[in-house]
């Protein structure tokens, strides 16, 4: 019996429901049960078939202390930290932000083309292209980015320094690129971010210009010698100095021997004054005989004359008187003659005289020799002096050189290791040795995620709960009467006949 009187909800006032009144709105409403289990079964397919398998991709990050980075300081002595406390929850919620940082998924995004619309027909894409006629590849990222971060799956696995990451989508290789360029773009924003951005840029810049520094002084070091002719001015002064000392000493020896030849010269000419310059050698004495002879011829002579006067004058004629006084003369003479003797001497040099001459001549070279001596050591002493003064220059100037040389190799040396360092830290990073490690790589999925067996169950399982839900629900809206219990039941009246109602 079928009577549409009041709206009476299905079960209102009843104490007890059977099974038969359970199921029966189910029959009542078969053609809203039928239709809305075909049209969820088909739509469930229909969606399947246009969407396609779906594959997942599954990673894990391990995250850990077993590498520790130096600090980056310019101090010579490098300082290694040591860890006492294992990983925390902090630390690892940490790696989870970076793994889904903007950056990273933009980067994962247009690395493995996500931006762009799939090739062939596609429901998406034309929606997606109908509400967004005009947008560029920078909104299309955008969007991508935010597909991605919904898509992605990351968390961390309870007790453990696991981060799992998941990734699904109708692609298999897709679905394993996305992950893969993930885990590769999140080591090295780990890397970047733990790590002093340019350190290995910055010591590398410094050594360069440290080895510049040094190649620079070391040139100057070089042209030093060239241009000054020297190559160790300490110890070419050294060497000077010594010169210069036992030229001093040459210097007083020169003095002593002019003082000394000087002293010799003058005690040399007093001897001279004192001593004659010639002696006798020879000493010889006689009469002049010669000057006797002559007389007693004179004599003779004049005897003779007298003799021949006499015989013809008398001794008072003047011419026997003149002879006679010539014979007095001749005797006179004679006489005196006799008296007189003639010494004969032969004189030669004095040696002695001669001794001091030669020895004053001798002086005198030696102390010339000696003056010339004094007055070429004095120059000597004055050139060493004055090249002393030059080396002692050139030594200060080389010295800071070799300062500056040292100083630049002891910072070149510095920046040097420093660099290797970052070198090894950057290898490091490049071989993905870090606090991070990729635990569990992706890999390609060779199964979907859901077999058609399994989703033809998830149809029927989704159309049958949909069915029965539309069918309960179109019941309780109807506002008809059902059984004669619920006229009874809400309008406390009998019922006395019941007609049930046929369908055409």
């Amino acid at each position: 019996m079928r009577e549409t009187t009041a709206h009476v909800p299905v079960g209102s006032g009843l104490t007890d429901i059977s099974v038969r009144d359970f199921v029966a709105p189910l029959f009542r409403r078969k053609r809203v049960l039928a239709v809305t289990f075909l049209a969820v079964l088909g739509v469930v397919l229909l969606a399947a078939l246009l969407l396609g398998p779906s594959y997942s991709s599954r990673m894990a990050i391990l995250v850990n202390r077993e590498r520790f980075d130096p600090l980056v300081s310019t101090e010579a002595a490098t300082q290694v930290m040591t860890a006492d406390n294992p990983v925390t929850p902090e630390e690892i919620n940490s790696e989870v932000e970076l793994l889904s940082s903007r950056d990273v998924l933009e980067k994962v995004v247009v690395a493995n083309g996500l931006e762009d619309p799939p090739q062939g027909f596609s429901v998406a894409s034309t929606i997606d292209k109908l509400l967004h006629p005009n947008d560029t590849r920078d909104d299309r990222i955008a969007r991508a980015v935010k597909r991605l971060a919904k898509k992605l799956k990351i968390g961390n696995i309870k007790n453990s320094n696991l981060i799992e990451v998941t990734y699904k989508s109708p692609d298999a290789q897709l679905s394993y690129g996305v992950l893969k360029s993930l885990g590769d773009l999140y080591v090295a924003k780990h890397v970047a971010v733990h790590r002093p951005a340019g350190s290995y840029e910055f010591f590398s810049n410094e050594t360069q210009k440290y080895h510049d520094e040094l190649e620079s002084a070391e040139g100057k070091l070089r042209n030093f010698g060239s241009q000054n002719a020297v190559a160790a001015p300490d110890e070419q002064r050294t060497d000077l100095a010594g010169k210069a000392a036992d030229s001093v000493g040459l210097l007083h020896l020169a003095e002593q021997a002019i003082a000394a030849d000087e002293e010799r010269i003058n005690d040399d000419r007093r001897q001279m004054n004192a001593t004659p310059q010639r002696s006798t050698t020879l000493q010889a004495s006689a009469a002049n005989d010669k000057l006797i002879d002559d007389l007693n011829a004179a004599l003779l002579a004049a005897q003779t004359k007298r003799t021949q006067l006499a015989m013809k004058y008398d001794a008072s004629y003047p011419l026997v008187q003149e002879a006679d006084q010539e014979i007095a003369a001749a005797k006179a003479a004679i006489a005196q003659a006799e008296e007189k003797r003639y010494v004969t001497e032969t004189t030669d040099r004095d040696p002695t005289y001669e001794l001091l001459r030669e020895d004053e001549a001798k002086s005198q070279a030696d102390l010339a020799a000696q003056r010339a001596t004094r007055a070429a050591t004095e120059r000597s002493i004055r050139n060493l002096q004055a090249q002393m003064v030059n080396l002692d220059q050139l030594s200060i100037s080389q010295q800071d050189l070799k300062r500056e040389a040292k100083a630049a190799e002891n910072s070149y040396l510095l920046y040097l290791a420093k660099r290797e360092q970052e070198r090894t830290s950057n290898a490091l990073d490049t071989t993905r040795i870090a606090n991070v490690a990729i635990a569990v790589p992706p890999a390609i999925a060779v199964l979907p995620v859901l077999s058609w067996p399994m989703i033809f169950l998830i149809a029927i399982g989704s159309a049958l709960v949909t069915s029965v839900g539309a069918a309960y629900a179109a019941d309780y809206m109807d506002s008809s009467f059902h059984t004669p219990a619920q006229v009874i039941d809400i309008l406390r009246i009998p019922v006395v006949v019941t007609v049930s109602k046929k369908t055409a």
